[in-house]
């Protein structure tokens, strides 16, 4: 019994420093000041999209700073696929699509290896289409049934 996870941490197993140093690796930024703007960017529009226990959950897997910044947004009535999302987050920042892509993957990398398996997994259920490939994961469609 006692050896079963805690699914509220107290604390995250990383500081924001270190998930700074993480997301600069990743996607080979020169500086931390443009990893922590990338971070930012991509957390305020990860924070538009992502609703319920998963966005609380997440936030609690998350260092303070960023879970602020996810939690600061309110979401949109209107949910973006995995490539509209890219696509709003280059509007908004101004940056080519290819761009938006590449930061949106070195963030969500680490945000996936921050929020596990298992947190990852619902909030893949929760979000449209697209976000998989996003988080650095397969993304595997159900086959529809045949039309009559």
């Amino acid at each position: 019994m006692y050896d079963q996870p805690r699914p509220n941490r107290s604390t995250p197993a990383m500081t924001f420093d270190r998930m700074l140093e993480r997301v600069r690796y990743e996607g080979v930024y020169p500086t931390r000041e443009r990893a922590a703007e990338v971070v930012h960017n991509v957390l305020a529009a990860l924070g538009r999209q992502l609703t319920g226990d998963e966005r609380v959950d997440l936030a609690q897997c998350l260092p303070v700073e960023a879970a602020l910044t996810l939690t600061a947004q309110i979401p949109d009535t209107e949910h973006l696929t995995g490539w509209g999302f890219v696509k709003d987050l280059a509007a908004r920042t101004g940056a080519t699509p290819a761009t938006a892509r590449w930061d949106t993957g070195a963030v969500l990398a680490v945000v996936a290896r921050l929020a596990g398996p298992d947190l990852l997994a619902r909030i893949l259920r929760r979000l449209p289409g697209g976000y998989a490939l996003l988080f650095g994961q397969a993304e595997l469609r159900q086959p529809q049934p045949a039309a009559a």
